[in-house]
């Protein structure tokens, strides 16, 4: 037998070992010296002759490779990795790769690019300035670059407002004033925008025949303006979409009619302004056929003889302000689901849209935005985590969730919720 196939060979054989097994010495806080290093989906096992530390991808911040040595930056610490030899390069990289899977999982993105380009990707964010060269994709709804740190972004389309082309360049805005610049591809710049533009197309074709079906009655320019200002169906004002078809509004109302959510609704017009009240929509992925007269009319009561029940058609929330306008509440309309309310920290439209991006940025996986940040870093949401660190809007959000309110009575919830809009 071959030792090398131990694990004992000498260093001309360690290049036959299997991808993931590799020999260092570290320095850390935690473990130091020789190491043996498994890299995992979720995590990098450093394993010394007596220690043994599991560095999750959840908690490594920045991943950096200079003069041979790999550095971990995580919430636990720095790990410096060196005398790896030739093994340092491969190494590093398919570190990247295993870290960049888990950030895309963490960010819902599913399936294959629809193109893959290098180049320099630039952004402001608080204040600070993010300029890298890296891989960027362009995938069915989001245009993604994953640098290996907390600078990865997941830019989602829909929320495009503007495109700006300039030489070998490409600056996406955004509806909250946020601004990603794409530049120096090379020959890929071409084929980038295409595709970009491309999908923006297909999303705003997609909006608009959700927009259709939810109100078959509207005119053409109607449907057109409202998919507009409620792409993929997020929230928007029932004031704004009155303005503009208040049939589509009628319908949205008789959806709302037929859901756990009614009485909430029926509520919140009595203790604030309803044309001030946001409301949002989009397909129930669980429902592929929507030709159903059951499903369309909001039936759910489905096969009754059977014992079984339709889903919803399409899941609806709520974005309600305060009287006062200094806080924001959310409501889903799905059984089951509390009353969220969040302290809107200055304008609620500004707030408003912040919810939208935070929903959209988690998949509407509606318990994240009032998780704990001690459930968040529970070992079964490191997910959620990871999708936390990288998105501002579910930073925002969730540093201003003042609590929330459990449905019993419809008295004993309006009565609780007034006194959460009341404190300070």
């Amino acid at each position: 037998m071959d030792i090398s196939s131990l694990g004992g060979g000498s260093s001309p054989k360690q290049e036959q070992k299997p991808v993931g097994e590799y020999t260092a010495q570290v320095s850390s806080s935690l473990v130091n010296g020789a190491v043996k290093l498994k890299i995992k989906d979720n995590a990098l096992t450093v394993t010394a002759l007596f220690d043994v530390v599991e560095i999750t991808f959840a908690e490594i911040n920045a991943l950096e490779l200079t003069d041979y040595i790999v550095a971990i930056k995580a919430d636990s610490g720095v790990y410096t990795f060196s005398h790896m030899g030739n093994l340092c390069q491969p190494f590093y990289d398919t570190l990247c790769t295993a870290y960049n899977k888990a950030v895309l999982r963490s960010l819902f993105i599913k399936g294959n690019p629809i193109l893959t380009a290098k180049g320099e990707y630039r952004f402001t964010e608080n204040g600070v300035k993010i300029n890298s060269v890296v891989p960027v994709y362009v995938y069915e709804n989001n245009v993604t670059a994953l640098p290996p740190n907390l600078s990865a972004r997941r830019v989602p389309l829909c929320f495009t407002t503007a495109v700006d082309k300039g030489d070998y360049e490409l600056t996406l805005r955004l509806d909250t004033g946020e601004a990603y610049t794409y530049a120096k591809l090379g020959y890929d710049t071409a084929v980038f925008v295409d595709a970009v533009e491309k999908q923006i197309r297909k999303l705003h074709e997609e909006s608009l025949a959700a927009v259709k079906e939810i109100d078959p009655t509207l005119a053409t320019i109607q449907a057109s303006q409202i998919a507009r200002i409620m792409p993929h169906g997020v929230a928007a004002p029932i004031g704004q979409l009155a303005g503009i078809a208040p049939s589509f509004t009628g319908a949205l109302e008789n959806k709302i009619a037929t859901t756990c959510a009614n009485e909430s609704y029926t509520a919140f017009k009595e203790l604030c302004d309803p044309t001030q009240i946001w409301v949002g929509f989009r397909k129930n992925e669980s429902v592929k056929n929507t030709d159903d007269l059951s499903i369309l009319t909001g039936d759910t009561a489905g096969n009754k003889e059977n014992g079984t029940a339709m889903p919803d058609p399409y899941l609806l929330w709520l974005i309600v302000p305060s009287p006062d306008g200094q806080f924001a509440t959310v409501e889903f309309a799905e059984v089951d689901s509390a009353t969220f309310v969040y302290r809107v920290g200055g304008d609620f439209a500004v707030f408003a849209r912040q919810i939208n991006h935070a929903l959209e940025a988690i998949n509407f996986k509606r318990e994240v935005i009032r998780m704990s940040d001690e459930e968040l870093q529970k070992p079964e949401n490191i997910d959620y985590y990871m999708a936390t660190k990288r998105t501002a809007a579910l930073q925002f959000v969730r540093l201003n969730f003042a609590g929330r309110v459990i449905h019993s009575s419809v008295e004993s919830w309006k009565r609780k919720l007034k006194e959460m809009w009341s404190s300070t």
